[in-house]
């Protein structure tokens, strides 16, 4: 596969998944607000800003309705919804002929809805009506992604794509949560903040799953294993690296090579980080630490991939 192929799927993918966190954010945190919670508006909707990165220009000025919907129709801001289905949707026509007319088709119904969408007044009341839309057809590519594309090496880096930025993604919320409700500055960690940790399982659509698994009684402890340690889950970080792992994998044996040394060593070694822990372990030491780390070896990994698959030499690919 060309480099520039892979790069544009796995961009593609990577926009994508960033766009659905997003709207899950806005989401959550909108209709939370029906509810009171010890933590401030403020407070809550800098976090939101913090987990998007901090994007600039875009400042918490005391209005959540006007942060949420610059950072949904706003292209001109790189981590908005919009800008994000534009960049995948240009990622995607790149390489048009990689992809299925299912896909295509499905990815523009995405761009269309948000283009035509009303971008002004009333705008909680839009959004609240907006958003489980963009959600759904979101969740709708996926779908037609795993069943009308090949699962070849395109499609492991659609993969790639998905899963580094969910697990980047979601070690970032478990840190920004565990700073401001699993140790918050009073020592409270009860039921003062049950409202809040329901709002980060729903931010992961971890809420039913996590029921399942250990009924409505939510403590820190259940919550970090839950969303990091869980193997069965789409959206905990395991998951998610276990998925990178295997779409690695898959790629370097379509190439008939064996993967980098430092690519597996990298990545294998995150796996078993998170294979291997108990979650006993990971609170007897420093978990923003832990969890920090993971964001810094998603990290690695990305410029690994980019180096071994994108940007390589003329010299490295002859060797192949």
């Amino acid at each position: 596969m060309l480099s520039r192929v892979a790069d544009s799927l796995y961009w593609m993918s990577r926009y994508l998944e960033r766009a659905e966190h997003t709207v899950r954010l806005f989401d959550v945190n909108i209709n939370l607000m029906l509810d009171r919670s010890t933590t401030s508006v403020e407070g809550r909707w800098k976090r939101v800003l913090a987990a998007l990165g901090n994007p600039r220009d875009v400042p918490w000025r005391g209005d959540h309705q006007q942060l949420a919907h610059t950072l949904t129709f706003d292209a001109d801001h790189p981590r908005s919804i919009t800008a994000c289905i534009v960049s995948a949707r240009e990622n995607a026509r790149q390489v048009r002929d990689e992809i299925s007319t299912e896909q295509w088709q499905q990815l523009n119904r995405i761009y269309h809805e948000l283009s035509e969408s009303p971008t002004s007044s009333d705008s909680e009341r839009n959004l609240t009506n907006f958003l489980p839309r963009i959600m759904d057809g979101l969740h709708l590519f996926q779908g037609i992604t795993d069943t009308t594309m090949s699962h070849g090496e395109g499609w492991h880096f659609i993969q790639l794509g998905r899963f580094l930025e969910r697990a980047s993604a979601t070690a970032t919320l478990l840190d920004l949560y565990h700073a401001d409700t699993f140790t918050a500055p009073d020592g409270n960690t009860g039921p003062p903040h049950y409202l809040e940790w329901v709002g980060l399982l729903r931010c992961c659509t971890a809420f039913e799953a996590y029921c399942t698994a250990y009924t409505a009684d939510l403590t820190q402890e259940r919550i970090l294993e839950f969303l990091l340690l869980n193997r069965e889950f789409p959206h905990s970080v395991r998951f998610s690296i276990d998925a990178l792992r295997r779409a690695l994998d898959n790629i370097q044996s379509g190439r008939g090579s064996h993967p980098s040394d430092e690519l597996s060593r990298l990545a294998g070694r995150l796996q078993a980080s998170l294979s291997f822990v108990e979650i006993s372990e990971v609170l007897a030491r420093d978990p923003g630490d832990y969890l920090r780390d993971i964001q810094r070896q998603c990290s690695k990994i990305h410029d690994l991939i980019y180096s071994l698959y994108i940007h390589y030499s003329v010299e490295a690919a002859l060797a192949l």
